[in-house]
Formats: structure tokens, sequence, C-alpha cells
């Protein structure tokens, strides 16, 4: 009589809820210097910040005798920016608009420049734009500052020195802005679209209006941010073509309250330093407020992007 052997056994189900453990452990392992790095420059970018809406809290007197990271036992916020507002009849403010206007004319300019030049090294074909679209390149590695001098000398020769055009046209050229809008239009703007648009009768200059533009709109929206920031932070250049204290952006302005709080002259009994501080704070608020107005623009280019034509 033929005896059968017992099936092979096969292991526990226990065995893969085990394993599953073990891979979700490992993964966690790795990415804990991820977290901790991220944390890290969460904390570095945010810790100023912090710093600046305690100190905007305090008098000049509390920002040197209190702790630097916490409130002092008689917070005077609001006094500090009605004081601010009020400092040499109300100048903060005018400062605060002529920065508006600087800002707000460069980035819509320098955005709409961007956009034209990226679209046509991206859609048109010409003798030398390689060339030309290198020069762009090697444009972007020039620092900013080397060109403050040469850009002054040129404006004196116009007559431009001291009006508001000296802040404004330079700000309008933007290397970094037309390589990405280049960039961005070579998958952005379909070539099959713009020549069903030939084929239809409208010109160049209609294709891009109507139908280019709109579809560059979230790259639109990214050199617009990262003029808009650059011009409103911008300090070196309205501090040498600006002799009119009327003209100042809120940079050059705040830099003229600190230095009289340094010196000790006129208005610094009355808390200059404190005051300094909460315009830095005001001056941040409008950057903050128009990030989150045009976020909505990324998302969606980031959502159409992710999906195949």
């Amino acid at each position: 009589m033929t005896t059968t052997s017992p099936p092979a056994t096969v292991a526990p189900k226990a065995a893969r809820p085990a394993r599953a453990t073990r891979t979700r452990a490992r993964r966690t392992h790795r990415s804990t210097p991820l977290t901790i790095a991220m944390l890290a420059a969460l904390a570095y970018f945010l810790l100023p910040l912090f710093w600046l809406l305690i100190a905007s809290t305090k008098s000049t007197q509390d920002l040197f005798n209190s702790f630097g990271l916490w409130f002092s036992h008689a917070p005077q916020l609001l006094a500090n920016i009605r004081a601010t507002f009020a400092q040499d009849d109300g100048v903060f403010l005018h400062w605060l608009l002529n920065t508006v206007v600087y800002a707000v004319v460069s980035a819509v300019g320098a955005a709409l420049l961007a956009a034209a030049g990226g679209y046509g090294f991206a859609k048109f074909r010409f003798r030398g734009d390689r060339v030309a679209f290198n020069l762009v390149l090697g444009a972007v590695m020039v620092p900013t500052t080397a060109l403050a001098i040469p850009t002054y000398l040129l404006f004196a020769k116009a007559g431009l020195v001291n009006t508001p055009w000296a802040v404004i046209l330079p700000s309008l050229v933007n290397p970094f802005g037309l390589y990405l809008m280049r960039i961005y239009a070579e998958d952005a703007v379909p070539d099959s679209l713009l020549e069903a648009a030939r084929i239809d009768g409208a010109g160049e200059v209609r294709i891009f209006l109507r139908i280019a533009l709109r579809l560059l709109g979230p790259g639109l929206v990214t050199v617009l941010l990262f003029t808009l920031v650059a011009t409103w932070n911008n300090y070196f250049l309205p501090l040498i073509m600006l002799n009119d204290p009327d003209l100042y952006p809120v940079t050059v302005g705040l830099s003229s309250w600190a230095a009289q709080a340094q010196n000790g002259g006129a208005g610094s009994s009355s808390d200059m330093l404190a005051l300094v501080v909460t315009g830095s704070l005001l001056s941040i608020v409008p950057l903050v407020v128009a990030f989150l107005m045009l976020q909505r623009y990324w998302q969606s280019g980031l959502a159409a992007g992710g999906v195949k034509q």
C-alpha cells in the first residue's frame, strides 16, 4: 500500500505583513534626513520673518532689552504702524506708492517682452537666432550690479536720471524671463494650432495676442512675479539713479531712516529704529498678497503640464 506524501507547507500569510512593515520602516528611515533638511530650510526662511513680526511690536528700547524671538510686556504694533505712516508728513505711504508703480509697470512690461521674445525664439527660425539666444543666456550670467554704473552713464546722457524711467526701463530687460518663456513656449504652444490659425487667415500679431499669449499664461505669471519681487526689493539701482526723496522706493527710503537712526539725526528721538523695522514688515505685505492671488495660475499650469496631449 503506497502512502502519499503530505503537501508542501505554504509560508504563513503573517510573513507578508512583516515584510511590508520592514519595507515601510526602510522608507521611513530613508525619508527622515530629507524631512530634517526640509524643516531646516523652512526654519531658515521663516525665522527672519517671524523675528520681523515680533520686532515690529516693540519700541526701540525693547528691541535691545527683550528677547528677540518673543513679544515684550507691552506690544505696540498698532502704535508703530500709525507712527510709521505719520513720520515726515506721511512720506512712507508715498514711498510705498512709488514702489508699487515701479514694480507693477516693470513686471507687466518685462513679462510681455519676455513672452514675445520667448515665443519668437521658440516658433520662428531666422538667421542668427542661435547666436542671439546664446547672447541672452550669456546675459543671465552678468550680475545686475555690474551694469548699474554703465546704465547710470547712459541714462545721464539721455537726461533720464532722477526720473521714474531710470528705475523702470532697466527692469524691463529680463534675460532669465526670456529664456524661461522660450522653453515654456516650445511645449505650451502647439505648432498645429498655429498652422490652423494661419490657414484661417490670422496674422502673426493676432495669433500671438489671441492664442499664444493665453497658452503662455502660467509662464507669463511666473516671469511677472519674479520681476515684481526683484524690482520691489531693488536697492542699488534706485540708490544711484534717484536724488529726490519724493521719488524714492521703500527700500531706499527705509535705508535713509536707518541712517538717521544711526547718526542721531532729526527724528531719531521718536523711536526711528522701531519705525524702520515696522516699515520693513509693511513693505513685504503687498508681495505676500500678490503671491497668494496669483498662485492659482501656477497650479493650473502644473495641472495642464501633467496631462498628455
